[in-house]
C-alpha cells in the first residue's frame, strides 16, 4: 500500500485515473490497524487493475483528517475520480470480509456513476 505524507499527494492520488482510490486512514499506534496488515496486500492483489489502496496516518495529516472528519480508525473512504463514493468506518475491529464487502460496494458505486 503506497503511503500518502501530503495533502497535495492524497489530492492527485484520489482524483487521477479511472480506478477507484480506497485510503486507508490509520496510525501506528492503533491495534486494529495492525489487526488489518497481514491480509491488506493479498486484498491489493485481489483488486489490482480495480482498485488502488492508499495509506494515511492521522497523526501526520491532521488538517486533512479533520477536513474529511476522520474520527475512527482504521478508516476506509473510497474515492472516484475525486470525489468520495462511500466509507466503512465503526468502532468495531474491521475483518477482511468486512473489507471486501466494503471494497465490492464501492467498485459497484463507481460502475453506476460512469454509466451517467
Amino acid at each position: 500500500m503506497d503511503k500518502l505524507t501530503t495533502e497535495a499527494e492524497f489530492r492527485a492520488r484520489t482524483a487521477a485515473g479511472d480506478a477507484l482510490a480506497i485510503v486507508v486512514f490509520k496510525t501506528t499506534w492503533c491495534k486494529d490497524c495492525h489487526y488489518i496488515e497481514p491480509f491488506m496486500p493479498e486484498l491489493e492483489r485481489q483488486y489490482a487493475g480495480r482498485a488502488t489502496f492508499l495509506e494515511a496516518d492521522r497523526d501526520e495529516l491532521p488538517e486533512l483528517c479533520e477536513e474529511l472528519r476522520i474520527l475512527g480508525i482504521p478508516s476506509f473512504i473510497a474515492f472516484y475520480k475525486g470525489q468520495e463514493l462511500v466509507r466503512f468506518v465503526n468502532k468495531l475491529r474491521k475483518s477482511r470480509e468486512e473489507i471486501e464487502q466494503f471494497v465490492d460496494r464501492a467498485l459497484e458505486v463507481a460502475a453506476a456513476l460512469e454509466q451517467r
